[in-house]
């Protein structure tokens, strides 16, 4: 079973559209999501709606959360105005198939975990050093995202692998991130996939969102 691995779309339909291309073209059997579907960027609606006609399991990212909830208060201005624009633009169904999303939730049978940001605290960012078997339960495969870092490791316990971000990724990389995951060999493929980001950069403009969420895309931070 090859399952596509994807987190952090952050409302960037350009960039989820690139990827949902590009899984199709790696005869994949399933998507999941570790969270962060909607904030910063300016398509929150159409980004649920890909994933929701496509009954995509998901978790609840910290976005997500500040979006039902109605409150934004830990954010930075970028991110704050995200929250603020997914609230005055998302419809009400898409809310409400926000809203339910659990901070964790397993699938395949129990062999796969998914997390926003860590096993312990779903807004504990979780780098690439902090990486170790014991963030590992009963699950063979564990997919966080939160930090937009790109980054697998394999153990005799099984796979810790954060597949980067779709709409945002922070590693240099400017590129949508997404990996695959080979569930019967145990195994895990990074991807990038280039998409259209002059179009984001300009509809985050027309959008009067703050300019530093779409220049900041160029780069990769």
């Amino acid at each position: 079973m090859r399952v596509g691995l994807i987190s952090d779309v952050h409302g960037n339909e350009p960039a989820l559209e690139a990827v949902l291309e590009a899984l199709a073209a790696e005869d994949i059997d399933a998507i999941v999501c570790a969270g962060d579907v909607v904030g910063y960027n300016p398509w929150p609606g159409a980004c649920v709606d890909r994933l929701r006609e496509r009954a995509v399991p998901t978790v609840m990212g910290n976005h997500d959360r500040a979006v039902v909830s109605e409150t934004a208060f830990r954010f930075n201005r970028m991110a704050a105005a995200g929250v603020e624009y997914a609230l005055e633009h998302l419809a009400d169904e898409q809310r409400e198939w926000l809203a339910p999303l659990p901070e964790e939730r397993t699938v395949f049978g129990g062999r796969v975990k998914l997390v926003h940001g860590h096993p312990e605290d779903p807004d504990r960012y979780t780098y690439p050093e902090d990486f170790s078997p014991r963030l590992l339960g009963d699950e063979d495969v564990l997919v966080l995202g939160h930090t937009h870092v790109q980054h697998i490791e394999r153990y005799a316990e099984g796979v810790v692998v954060n597949p980067g971000s779709v709409g945002q990724p922070r590693d240099g990389d400017p590129e949508a991130a997404f990996a695959v995951l080979d569930l019967d060999q145990l195994t895990v493929e990074p991807h990038r996939v280039a998409y259209d980001i002059e179009r984001v950069q300009e509809a985050v403009r027309t959008a009067g969102l703050p300019e530093r969420i779409g220049t900041r895309l160029a780069r990769g931070e």
